[in-house]
């Protein structure tokens, strides 16, 4: 009886253990892939520079693992647009500059770089190369635009010809 009772007992732990695990991956699966702060040592991805040295929105591809981050939201989109740094687990983010000073991005305001309303061919001052004010909502992007020049667009209409172009001065 003995052995009966310890065969039965390991088995229902191993199916214990077993089904935590499962439950774990799951957990994983789910797991959001969330963005990360910027902080003062912080490099560009793409150039090496530091990030903090900039004014105007950064940012960021955070992948299962890993995070890469970048002095401004052209060199973010520039390094995404080669097809071989296409990551399909992974959320790219920007700063929301209609809630953030241009000086000093907040990064309590980053927001998905796929949704947000972008504008290009203002005077404003950034990293280097082409500057593209990023922000979650149009009424903010149609007013910086109206303000320092510019024209709207979304995150579907940047490519690589757009971010290769002379920046305004």
């Amino acid at each position: 009886m003995n052995t009966l009772y310890l065969i039965g007992t390991r088995a229902l732990v191993i199916i214990i253990c077993l089904g935590l695990a499962a439950c774990n991956d799951r957990a994983e699966e789910k797991q959001t892939l969330a963005p990360v702060a910027f902080h003062q040592s912080d490099e560009c991805h793409v150039c090496g520079m530091v990030i903090a040295d900039f004014p105007g929105p950064k940012g960021e591809v955070v992948a299962k693992g890993s995070v890469k981050k970048f002095c401004s939201t052209a060199e973010m989109l520039g390094w995404w647009l080669q097809p071989e740094n296409h990551l399909t687990e992974a959320k790219l983010y920007v700063h929301d500059m209609g809630k953030s000073a241009w000086e000093k991005p907040d990064d309590h305001y980053l927001i998905d770089a796929t949704q947000a309303y972008y504008v290009v061919g203002t005077r404003l001052k950034g990293s280097m190369g082409v500057v593209l004010a990023s922000f979650s909502e149009e009424a903010a992007a149609r007013k910086l635009a109206s303000e320092q020049g510019g024209r709207v667009l979304r995150f579907e209409d940047i490519d690589l010809t757009l971010l290769q172009q002379t920046p305004a001065l």
